[in-house]
C-alpha cells in the first residue's frame, strides 16, 4: 500500500479509500458478514480512510459495528458528512452529529464534511447559522479532528469556496471523463495548494468499470491485456500528485483484491506519453455512448411520482453503449413498463425535486424526456397495449377459475 501525507495534519492516508455508500447487501439490507470481511481484509492490507455519510442508508451504523466488533477502529480514520440537505436550523447541528457518533460507536470523527455543498451561497446561509462557531467547538471538544466540505457544483463557485474557510481537506468527483467537470482540473491543482484533496467517483458510479462500450475496452486491452478498465481509471487519478486519495465502493473480494494491487504500485505521474493518448481514444468512445451522466448514485430518489430516474437513464445509455436492444430489455426491466405499476419518465410531474438534489447537475426532467422519444416510440406503446390486454384476459381467467375451486359446493 503506498501512502501519501496530508501536510496539514501530518497524517499518512492510503492512497486507497474505502468507499461506503456501496456496501453489498442482500435483500435491500446491508449483508453485514460480507461487509465485514472486505472492510477487514481492507484493514489488515494497509487502507486507513473509510468514507461514510449520514445519507448513506445503514452505512454508519454498519461500518461503526464492524470497526467496534474487530477493535480497529483506532488503526482507521473514519470520515462523515453532515447532511446539509436535512438541516432547518443551528439546533440541528448538534442533533446530527450526536446521532452519527452513535451509529458510528466513536467519540470523535477524524475527517468531518459539509455534505455536497454546491455554491457560495450555501456556505453564506450556513455562517449565518452560525457554522464556523460551531466547527471550532467541535473541535475543542474533540469530536472533529478534521474539517472539509464534499463539492458538487461549478468549478466557479468551487475556486470561491476554498477561500472561504481554513478547510482542512475537500472531496471532488475527478476522473478521466471528468477532468473539466465540477471542480475540475484547475480546482484540484489551486485546492492541493491549501489542503488534502481527496477524490471521489473515480470510475464514475461504475460506468468506466463496467459500462463501457466494447471499442472502448478493446483499445484498453490492445494497449495493456492485463489490465482492466477499471485498473485504467483508478491510475489515471493516482498518476496526479495533487490527489491524497481516492475512494472506491469495493463490494467484492475480487474488487478489493484488485484495487490493493493496484495501489501497492501507485505512484504519482507514472502514466506514460503513449497512456496518455490511449485515454483519450478511450474518451472519445465513451463520449460518443454516453449521453446522459448519471452515476447512480440515487440522490434524487425518491421520485414522488415513482419514476426510475437511474434505471431510465441506465437503460438509455446502455442503447448507445451495447446496442438498441439491450438497451430496451434493460429498459423494460428497470421500468416495468409492461406492468400497472411502471415506472417509467411518462409518469413525470416536472416537479423538479429530482433537480435539486442531483450532485452531477442533470437537467433530469429535460433527460427524460429524451429518454420517452428513444424507448417510447409509437409502435412500442401498441405494443405494450396489447401485452397488457392479454396480461388482463388471463388474469381475469386465472380468478375466475380460483373462485370456481374455492367455491364451496351446493
Amino acid at each position: 500500500m503506498q501512502f501519501r501525507l496530508d501536510k496539514q495534519s501530518g497524517n499518512k492516508l492510503s492512497v486507497l479509500g474505502f468507499g461506503c455508500m456501496r456496501f453489498p447487501r442482500n435483500l435491500g439490507a446491508i449483508d453485514m458478514q460480507k461487509t465485514g470481511n472486505l472492510i477487514i481484509e481492507a484493514v489488515k492490507k494497509g487502507v486507513n480512510y473509510f468514507d461514510t455519510a449520514y445519507m448513506y442508508p445503514g452505512s454508519e451504523e454498519a461500518l461503526g459495528t464492524i470497526l467496534e466488533k474487530y477493535k480497529v477502529r483506532e488503526k482507521v480514520y473514519i470520515a462523515t458528512k453532515l447532511p446539509l440537505v436535512l438541516l432547518r436550523g443551528p439546533k440541528d447541528f448538534d442533533k446530527l452529529l450526536a446521532k452519527q457518533l452513535e451509529r458510528l460507536r466513536t467519540s470523535y470523527i477524524d475527517y468531518y464534511l459539509m455534505h455536497m455543498i454546491t455554491d457560495m451561497e450555501l456556505w453564506d446561509t450556513l455562517r449565518g447559522w452560525g457554522i464556523e462557531d460551531w466547527i471550532q467547538d467541535q473541535k475543542k471538544n474533540g469530536r472533529i479532528k478534521r474539517i472539509g466540505f464534499s463539492f458538487h457544483g461549478s468549478q466557479q463557485e468551487f475556486l470561491k469556496l476554498i477561500d472561504a474557510y481554513p478547510w482542512e481537506f475537500c472531496q471532488i468527483q475527478y476522473n478521466y471523463s471528468d477532468e473539466n467537470f465540477q471542480a475540475g482540473k484547475v480546482g484540484l491543482k489551486k485546492a492541493a495548494e491549501k489542503m488534502a484533496v481527496m477524490v471521489m467517483e473515480p470510475l464514475l458510479g461504475g460506468k468506466l468499470a463496467t459500462g463501457l462500450p466494447k471499442e472502448a475496452v478493446d483499445i484498453f486491452k490492445k494497449a495493456h491485456p492485463g489490465l482492466s478498465p477499471a485498473g485504467w481509471a483508478l491510475r489515471w487519478v493516482w498518476d496526479q500528485r495533487e490527489v491524497c486519495l481516492l475512494l472506491s465502493g469495493m463490494q467484492e473480494p475480487r474488487q478489493l483484491e484488485e484495487n490493493l494491487q493496484l495501489a501497492d504500485k501507485a505512484y504519482p505521474q507514472m502514466l506514460t506519453g503513449e497512456e496518455h493518448k490511449i485515454y483519450q481514444q478511450v474518451l472519445q468512445v465513451f463520449n460518443r455512448a454516453y449521453k446522459i451522466h448519471c452515476t447512480g448514485c440515487n440522490y434524487c430518489m425518491p421520485c414522488p411520482r415513482g419514476v426510475n430516474i437511474p434505471g431510465c437513464f441506465a437503460a438509455y445509455n446502455t442503447s448507445f453503449s451495447m446496442g438498441f436492444v439491450s438497451g430496451m430489455q434493460q429498459y423494460m426491466t428497470s421500468t416495468g413498463i409492461t406492468s400497472e405499476r411502471m415506472s417509467g419518465p411518462r409518469l413525470c410531474a416536472k416537479c423538479g425535486k429530482c433537480e435539486t438534489h442531483c450532485p452531477q447537475g442533470i437537467p433530469i426532467i429535460r433527460s427524460l424526456v429524451a429518454v420517452r422519444k428513444r424507448m417510447e416510440p409509437f409502435v412500442f406503446w401498441w405494443i405494450i397495449l396489447l401485452v397488457r390486454v392479454l396480461l388482463g384476459k388471463k388474469g381475469k381467467k386465472g380468478e375466475k377459475e380460483k373462485k370456481g375451486i374455492s367455491s364451496p359446493v351446493m
